[in-house]
């Protein structure tokens, strides 16, 4: 397939509300103008999800909104004791109330709530990650201090429509390959990120898209030969016929994949699994280790999803035909279905 990489710096949305380039970029050539949607305003999404994660533990930060419903949200997944810590603070019509920024490469994002404070700071060359909680029904607290730097220029960003809708659309912006520093402290424990073992990504959504939807999606980075790889991988989700999600990142350079495919839930989501790809340049065997199962019900929201963590061997084929071997790469796939 041809994936059309978008170069031209515009708007994204035309006063109508539909998109003005369908495709990719490897950085935001796009303005997200929330002023030209013109879908109804409870249809409106938006989201910043930050992932922190070495071999052992995985920090997941989200702020975000589907309009009448939203949450703040902190998560401690502990992989060798297949333990979960959570604290959330569900929102009630919000809106925009949140003032989510329209980029995810500046602008920073704070909210205050009666169980939990979080505050993302973008500035150049990084990011920090701060969040306390108090909610006096969980066992252990949170306190949470994380430095992201990011060393790579090229990103993934999309643009895609949904067929349903001309005025429905998804616009998103992943980066990976950041290293990680800095604590969790929990129930007097400190939990240490360090950049040599650790790396941050964040996934920043925005959209409108159909009330009831599924999608696949894959992310993970390590280190390969003294250099910094990463992958996203994803399908299901709108219309992908300019470009797909599937990419890797070697060394602060992004090379473009076609289709990738697995069956996620075949023989259960716990069962070994293989990727293939139509080009032959992501070939992996998928160990799974814990498996994060997430249901969300308030108001006319109704999700649930399977994240998926475990470790990739294989290999991956850069733009140049360099093949690189990958193994026991700890990452994710997730498999959601979502009424929103």
């Amino acid at each position: 397939m041809n994936n059309h990489r978008i170069t031209t710096i515009s708007d994204l949305l035309y006063p109508n509300g539909t998109l003005m380039q369908k495709g990719y970029s490897t950085k935001a050539v796009m303005h997200y103008n929330r002023r030209n949607i013109k879908s109804a305003p409870w249809r409106i999404k938006e989201w910043d999800f930050y992932q922190v994660s070495n071999d052992d533990f995985c920090l997941q930060l989200t702020i975000g909104h589907v309009s009448y419903a939203g949450n703040v949200s902190a998560m401690l997944i502990d992989f060798k004791n297949e333990k979960t810590y959570t604290v959330t603070d569900m929102l009630v019509l919000p809106f925009n109330r949140l003032k989510m920024p329209e980029s995810a490469e500046h602008g920073d994002l704070a909210v205050q709530r009666k169980k939990i404070d979080m505050q993302f700071e973008v500035y150049r060359g990084g990011r920090r990650l701060r969040c306390k909680t108090r909610d006096p029904k969980v066992q252990h607290n949170m306190e949470i201090d994380i430095l992201l730097t990011q060393p790579d220029l090229e990103s993934l960003v999309i643009a895609t429509p949904f067929d349903d809708h001309p005025q429905h659309f998804y616009y998103n912006h992943k980066i990976n390959c950041m290293p990680a520093s800095g604590t969790v402290k929990m129930g007097g424990n400190t939990i240490t990120f360090e950049p040599d073992t650790a790396f941050g990504l964040i996934d920043w959504g925005r959209g409108v898209w159909p009330f009831s939807h599924e999608w696949f999606w894959g992310n993970g980075s390590t280190w390969i030969d003294g250099k910094r790889f990463g992958f996203n991988i994803g399908f299901g989700f709108g219309n992908t016929e300019a470009a797909t999600e599937n990419i890797l990142f070697y060394n602060g350079t992004s090379h473009k994949l076609n289709h990738v495919y697995v069956d996620l839930a075949a023989g259960g989501y716990m069962s070994p699994k293989k990727f293939t790809s139509d080009d032959g340049r992501f070939e992996m065997d998928f160990e799974p280790v814990f498996d994060r199962y997430t249901e969300t019900k308030m108001l006319f929201v109704d999700n649930g999803c399977h994240q998926i963590f475990g470790r990739f061997t294989g290999k991956a084929v850069l733009d140049d035909g360099t093949v690189l071997e990958v193994k026991d790469m700890m990452a994710f796939m997730e498999h959601a279905v979502n009424n929103w």
